[in-house]
């Protein structure tokens, strides 16, 4: 098992690993460690290891089926400075949102969709 300050990992499965890691890398700040795309690539932002897996990687093999081709509500938590300024930048850059900005007693979010329809939560805390 990894130690506590080791990086996070998570593991998106998406329907192309190029589409992913141009949104990730031109949108989100995410820098590209490795790629073997059409099946994966490794992404990473700070700590957090985002593992892009294609249909042909390992990782989409063993899922199931039935959960295969369905996105989940799960998602990744980016902080931001400012909420208002990145939604401005990614609109202008084409990235539609899948949610509008909502408030609340911690702080003030919006999701977006990669190409795969993976959830991205951009979260700035009241402060």
């Amino acid at each position: 098992m990894t130690t506590p300050d080791s990086p996070v990992g998570v593991r998106y499965l998406v329907d192309d690993v190029d589409a992913a890691i141009a949104f990730y890398t031109t949108h989100l700040g995410f820098t590209l460690n490795m790629s073997a795309a059409p099946a994966f690539a490794d992404v990473t932002r700070g700590p957090l290891r985002l593992l892009l897996s294609g249909a042909a990687s390992s990782g989409a093999r063993v899922t199931p089926a039935d959960l295969a081709s369905s996105p989940g509500r799960n998602r990744i938590h980016l902080v931001v400075d400012d909420l208002e300024a990145e939604v401005d930048r990614l609109g202008s850059a084409g990235v539609d949102f899948a949610s509008g900005l909502v408030s609340g007693s911690g702080g003030s979010q919006i999701l977006l969709a990669d190409p795969s329809g993976n959830l991205v939560e951009l979260f700035q805390p009241k402060g």
